[in-house]
């Protein structure tokens, strides 16, 4: 299996086979790593968005949403690179951390929590989506809720919400995944649309 192309392990991973993607990750661990870490010249940084990636990579895959343009590695870098853009830019503007990464993909939910400078009527609708958001939180299982809450309302790391729920990180990016997975699910199956 591991002489087989990208995109026949794409394929199958889409099948239902767990083993690809852990052979797919294999093969770029290192590479992707380094990309990132280039660039931001902090290991525990570099280990979020390496961990970030992942998670939108496999959400990506999982959803049938990858368009295969070119190499997989070089989605994987754009993905990277444009986690690493949002990193900067949010920190700049002290604001949550972001589940979307580039452009042409579907807003992420937690897109609409945003800093409070903005005028009563805007407030208002922020407090509702917050308060929508928080009633689907009850419908996931407690470990799933735990992480959501720490990873897109604390702002806290992988790496922190693993030594906070005593979890490995691997164990902290499945939950966060499945979390993301169910949340659509609710949405679609409750006709939920959040939006401003």
């Amino acid at each position: 299996m591991k002489n087989k192309s990208d995109s026949s392990l794409i394929s199958q991973y889409q099948s239902g086979d767990e083993k690809a993607l852990a052979i797919l990750i294999e093969r770029y661990q290192k590479e992707l790593y380094s990309f990132i870490f280039y660039k931001v010249m902090d290991e525990d940084l570099a280990n979020d968005i390496f961990q970030d990636a992942f998670m939108k990579i496999i959400v990506t895959l999982k959803d049938g949403k990858y368009n295969e343009e070119g190499k997989f590695i070089l989605w994987a870098k754009r993905i990277s690179h444009n986690l690493i853009i949002d990193h900067y830019r949010l920190k700049a503007k002290h604001i949550k951390v972001s589940e979307t990464s580039y452009e042409n993909e579907e807003f992420s939910i937690f897109d609409l929590i945003r800093e409070q400078d903005e005028n009563v009527e805007d407030r208002l609708v922020t407090e509702q989506i917050n308060s929508d958001l928080f009633r689907m939180l009850t419908y996931l299982p407690e470990n799933q809720q735990e992480v959501i809450k720490l990873r897109f309302f604390d702002g806290l790391s992988f790496r922190e919400i693993a030594e906070q729920t005593d979890s490995s990180i691997n164990t902290t990016l499945g939950r966060v995944r499945y979390a993301l997975i169910n949340l659509r699910k609710i949405m679609q199956e409750n006709h939920i649309i959040l939006t401003r």
